[in-house]
């Protein structure tokens, strides 16, 4: 399951669990405070937030400078998924033994190890909880769908045996539109990748209207009416992008706007290394 509607909103999993494990570490931290008189670990667990995602963050920046060098106005750009999450995670347990290094702050030690342990706890529960509710797919979804043109078409069929992105998006959604280009500029340097645009719940002529002005030169671009491939995927939000490897297995996905940078990572995992 990729993401979860709460209300209007599709949030991506990971952030929901991630808010989740943190609502359980700060109030683990505030009980222990109240309950057992313990110092409160609250602001330690801020710290090591804080120092965990500006060391992820960096950390890809730095795997992806290139990238980011073309358009340095996208490091800040958060919403692009571009995290390191074990350089996040050696960072955030670096700073706090640096907090707790002095006698002064031994006292803090307990509540602060028992509060990011629930947290931990609370996100592979979560996690498990639904990996087992929601299968992952191990193939490539065998959804009915059709060419602007109006011919009958699959996946597998446009595949041909070769690595596939499959971009979840519509006409009227604006990150859809701002990461069309990225997009396109990657199907056009990456021969050995197959890149399907389908689009969610509009016609054809939405479609052409769409495109027409733009100037985009897109291949693969199909009608899913249905919206089958995002639920398959379990994702309701837009725009998805799903990464499948030669073999039709799903390797990764992200949730959201695409950058150069962020689309090189995942493109990375898929790529043939003899190509």
């Amino acid at each position: 399951m990729l993401s979860l509607q709460i209300g209007p909103l599709a949030l991506p999993t990971g952030l929901v669990l991630l808010i989740v494990s943190l609502c359980v570490a700060y109030g683990v931290a505030h009980w222990l405070q109240r309950r057992r008189q313990m110092p409160d670990a609250g602001p330690l667990v801020s710290d090591m937030l804080i120092a965990g995602l500006l060391a992820a963050r960096l950390a890809f920046v730095l795997r992806w400078h290139e990238q980011y060098l073309a358009a340095p106005w996208s490091i800040i750009n958060i919403r692009d998924g571009g995290f390191l999450a074990p350089a996040g995670i050696a960072c955030a347990l670096l700073v706090a033994a640096w907090r707790c290094r002095r006698p002064a702050m031994a006292a803090a030690r307990r509540p602060l190890a028992l509060s990011v342990a629930s947290g931990a706890l609370a996100w592979g529960v979560l996690s498990a909880g639904l990996g087992l509710a929601y299968d992952k797919p191990t193939a490539l979804p065998a959804v009915a769908l059709q060419t602007v043109d109006g011919a009958p078409t699959t996946l597998a069929a446009l595949a041909g045996g070769k690595p596939m992105v499959v971009n979840l998006w519509a006409s009227w959604c604006p990150p859809c539109r701002r990461e069309m280009p990225v997009l396109a500029a990657a199907q056009k340097a990456h021969a050995g990748i197959v890149f399907v645009y389908a689009n969610q719940r509009e016609d054809a002529a939405a479609v052409h209207a769409f495109l027409a002005p733009g100037g985009l030169a897109l291949r693969n671009v199909v009608l899913d009416s249905e919206a089958a491939l995002g639920k398959a995927a379990g994702s309701s939000a837009l725009p998805t992008t799903l990464f499948y490897d030669a073999q039709g297995r799903l390797v990764d996905t992200h949730l959201g706007e695409l950058s150069d940078a962020s689309l090189a990572s995942k493109l990375q995992k898929i790529a043939d290394p003899a190509s």
